[in-house]
């Protein structure tokens, strides 16, 4: 309609100047938003995605593994998988298990020495003789799991799941303090 007006008499030029400016900001608004929209696709394609691969790498697995003796100390092993894995006597000393899987292994005479479970899933677990001495086992879901004669020294089990029974057992040898956070024990368990 602008390039008609604008092909008649002079009488028409002030209304075909409007018409024009009116269409060029319409245009250019249409542009900015455009272009608003691809630098927000572009954003999150250059910063998001890579972010979430780099901070989310997929988990190691040992799961079904035989591990017996092997030296995992001062390892970071975040929510690494070793379900059903036979672990005796393999040497965790001082290594981050944080969010670890463990579920249904056998961990006997399994060195634990200051390691970090918080969060971790050790039940059904077969920690005959382990040391968990000074290890921090913070929300750690441990039921079902067997501590027939493991070091608990220092050890905190703050606000981990453990049944009636394994706290009863656990209580009769608990002593010392963390190293790490400070608590006793003791005060861990809920110990009486």
């Amino acid at each position: 309609m602008a390039s008609a007006l604008c092909s008649l008499p002079s009488v028409f030029q002030s209304e075909c100047d409007k018409l024009k400016r009116v269409a060029l900001r319409s245009h250019m608004v249409f542009l900015r938003q455009l272009a608003g929209l691809c630098i927000a696709i572009a954003l999150f394609v250059i910063w998001a995605l890579p972010a979430q691969a780099l901070d989310y790498p997929p988990p190691l697995s040992y799961s079904n593994a035989e591990l017996t003796g092997k030296d995992f100390s001062r390892q970071i092993l975040r929510a690494a998988e070793f379900s059903n894995a036979n672990m005796e006597q393999v040497n965790f000393t001082d290594a981050d298990l944080r969010g670890a899987i463990m579920s249904a292994s056998v961990m006997t005479q399994a060195n634990l020495h200051g390691a970090d479970l918080s969060i971790a899933m050790v039940d059904q677990v077969k920690m005959t003789g382990a040391d968990l001495s000074d290890a921090v086992l913070q929300e750690a879901l441990l039921l079902r799991t067997i501590f027939t004669g493991v070091d608990i020294t220092g050890a905190d089990f703050s606000d981990a799941i453990l049944d009636g029974a394994q706290v009863k057992e656990l209580c009769q040898r608990a002593s010392g303090i963390n190293s790490k956070t400070g608590i006793a024990t003791r005060e861990s368990l809920g110990c009486q």
